[in-house]
């Protein structure tokens, strides 16, 4: 973004912009929010930046439990419970899984052989041979496009050290290309992934559709995000509803 173009979007003018960029001028509180809004910057970052420039946060960080977000959290769980019989699950920004419905319960039993999985974290779920790796069929297809967002991730916060973890811990499982390491990705990641899993039902193949919450206030509500899984063909559908209708 120029210079230019950022002092537009930020409602002021260019000669400002360049006094409190090389430290001749003092940004204002409201300044610093008008520059974050026109950066997009995550919440988290936009805290962050208000610090820096000398001001106390705007945004709170509550935890999910807490009953300061007792209404998200039960839409949170009527859209996971309405997902049914397809999977759902709810995701930190460090790709924790919080949060899943009963189906996605059952599918990962299925998948796994009733094995539980030895991780609570999708991207270790997805790259250790060990956990789901091992039955995704598309598998590099999947990781790379898993390996793209971390990238995104940090580019957008450089300075988180547990997403920066992360992604050297995915990347020392075995066989994982030595360019992921990298931003510039061979490939472009397709618009839609489906996600093909080998099973005693035989493949099934979703693909996903992620919710956030519209301009929250709140940092843990501005980070979580919710992926339903939808079947991709009948035959998965039929899967999932056999499934679901099977005794516990």
């Amino acid at each position: 973004m120029s210079q230019l173009e950022l002092a537009l979007q930020s409602g002021m003018s260019t000669r400002h912009l360049s006094y409190v960029e090389t430290g001749k001028a003092q940004a204002s509180r409201e300044m610093v929010c008008r520059l974050a809004r026109a950066l997009k910057m995550p919440l988290r970052e936009r805290n962050a930046l208000l610090l820096a420039g000398g001001y106390a946060p705007e945004y709170s960080e509550n935890p999910l439990a807490t009953p300061a977000l007792d209404r998200m959290r039960h839409a949170i769980e009527l859209i996971i419970a309405h997902q049914e019989p397809y999977p759902a699950f709810v995701l930190d920004r460090h790709w924790n899984v919080l949060m899943a419905n009963q189906a996605a319960l059952r599918v990962n039993h299925l998948l796994m052989g009733g094995r539980a999985s030895p991780h609570a974290n999708l991207l270790h779920q997805v790259f250790d041979p060990d956990d789901f790796r091992s039955v995704i069929v598309n598998w590099p297809e999947v990781a790379e496009k898993f390996i793209h967002h971390l990238h995104e991730q940090l580019a957008v916060v450089p300075s988180d050290p547990m997403a920066q973890k992360l992604l050297d811990a995915v990347l020392r499982y075995p066989d994982v290309p030595a360019h992921w390491r990298f931003r510039d990705l061979k490939n472009e990641p397709a618009p839609v992934l489906t996600l093909v899993f080998r099973s005693s039902e035989g493949e099934l193949r979703f693909f996903e559709t992620i919710t956030t919450f519209s301009m929250p206030r709140d940092v843990t509500l501005d980070e979580l995000r919710i992926e339903c899984a939808f079947p991709a063909d009948d035959h998965t559908a039929a899967v999932c509803a056999r499934l679901s209708r099977a005794p516990d």
